[in-house]
């Protein structure tokens, strides 16, 4: 009661007279709008629960001084919103969504803004040169951790990430996105568009929707430079256009033991790759994504031996392979570095996996210095365009042909299926030891082994 005979009644959050404080209209109404405020800078802050649960749209206030808020919209979509005066402004800052932010890094990001503002700089600003330093590689990863839960078969899911990590992110991974042209983009794509011009279309998709996610963040501006039409359309043939079912180029049997001695005096970890790959009759992905725990030794006295055991998962046919390694093979694996924490047999300069691009670039190389020579270099016999990786398994079919080895043995090397569901369901041998006798020979092939030629004399009348 107050000096006048009148009742008063404090507010409970500065102990004024309710009755004409700014904050309220008067009454009980506002004395529970008092209540509630102050229950309000009681609390705690929010929970992980509390985030996680099903809130109306508005915003929810974390507590703890550093102006935190969880906005929940009317559609549903959750966002950390931090309220902050950065040099007598105040902003309101984004610091992502949840679940992909928890709530603790909320919290730890908010803080670290404070912190920054204590400091005299400004956290806005440093946020926005941070977004024009986003690297693709960057961007590729936080595209695909909001994007793959979309894609339901797991198979997808896997080639969306092995695509980009083995085309893409050699050549555009360590760009920024603010700075990816058309010619980067070409540079992924050209070498593969002929040759892999599913793969390669596909690819040049998957570029475009990392891009366009990188514009839409902010990351950068202007058109994509992945874009089909009036674009990369201008630039390349239209997929359907390309031959389809065209075979990979391939050495000229006659030409092996020369490219081979050519490939033995390189140097680096692409062109002892390329050399297992041939000695192998392997395919590029099988070889480079290749791991020491895959090798079987088997030692006894005065010998080794060794299989290359392929996991199903890394195979094209998606069943194990057993690989017979030859005396040539082993040698050259036991003569091979090894990096520390890398798992890689053929381990790129940072330990991670060789790109399908780095084994093609040797044969290239290989290719550009016999024309620089004056030769023609090694070209497919038929097609006369210079051989690739793939083609050399070619080369060896061709081989086995003509040295009259078994059908059967010559497609079980090149992990083909053999005969019908049925009698594969019921042969019990890959014929490991048969096929070992026959990469001996393959090897000794291109060491310099001549073909043994039969002459077959036609008799006839003269003319």
């Amino acid at each position: 009661m107050n000096s006048k005979g009148k009742m008063t009644f404090p507010c409970p959050a500065c102990s004024a007279n309710i009755r004409g404080h700014p904050a309220f209209a008067g009454g009980r109404a506002g004395g529970r709008e008092v209540v509630k405020a102050k229950a309000r800078r009681g609390d705690k802050g929010l929970s992980a629960a509390k985030v996680n649960a099903n809130l109306e749209p508005g915003k929810y206030h974390d507590g703890g001084g550093l102006g935190l808020y969880l906005r929940v919209d009317a559609n549903g979509s959750r966002f950390w919103v931090q309220r902050i005066t950065i040099r007598g402004k105040r902003c309101e800052l984004g610091l992502g969504s949840p679940p992909l932010v928890k709530l603790a890094e909320a919290r730890e990001t908010a803080a670290a803004n404070k912190r920054t503002v204590r400091a005299g700089r400004d956290p806005l600003a440093e946020k926005r040169e941070a977004a024009a330093a986003l690297t693709f590689a960057a961007a590729v990863d936080s595209y695909l951790s909001a994007k793959l839960d979309e894609f339901r078969n797991p198979k997808h899911r896997a080639q969306w990430r092995a695509t980009l990590d083995t085309y893409a992110k050699p050549i555009l991974g360590p760009k920024l996105v603010s700075q990816i042209t058309v010619a980067d983009v070409l540079r992924v794509l050209e070498p593969i568009w002929q040759s892999k011009t599913e793969t390669a279309s596909r690819l040049r998709g998957r570029i475009e929707n990392v891009l366009s996610w990188a514009t839409v963040a902010g990351h950068r501006t202007g058109d994509n430079p992945a874009r089909w039409k009036g674009n990369l359309s201008e630039m390349l043939p239209k997929p359907g256009k390309v031959a389809k079912g065209d075979n990979q180029p391939a050495l000229a049997l006659a030409d092996v033991p020369g490219w081979w001695a050519d490939l033995n005096k390189r140097e680096g970890m692409a062109a002892r790759a390329l050399e297992f790959l041939t000695l192998c009759a392997s395919r590029s992905g099988e070889v480079r994504g290749m791991t020491w725990d895959e090798v079987e030794f088997e030692r006894a006295p005065g010998a080794t031996r060794a299989t290359w055991v392929i996991p199903a998962g890394r195979m094209k046919a998606e069943r194990e392979h057993r690989v017979p390694l030859s005396a040539d093979a082993l040698a050259l694996l036991e003569s091979l570095p090894r990096m520390k924490d890398s798992p890689f047999v053929f381990f790129a300069p940072r330990g991670g996996q060789l790109s399908d691009m780095t084994l093609s670039a040797v044969m290239r190389r290989m290719q550009e210095a016999e024309v620089k020579a004056g030769r023609p270099g090694w070209l497919d016999p038929r097609s006369k365009r210079p051989a690739v990786p793939h083609g050399l398994r070619s080369t060896f079919r061709d081989w086995a042909a003509e040295k009259g080895i078994e059908r059967d043995l010559a497609e079980m090397a090149l992990a083909h299926n053999v005969g019908s569901e049925v009698e594969r369901a019921y042969r019990r041998s890959d014929m490991l030891e048969r096929r070992r006798a026959v990469m001996t020979r393959w090897a000794q092939f291109l060491r310099g082994e001549k073909m043994a030629q039969k002459v077959v004399r036609m008799r006839g009348k003269e003319r």
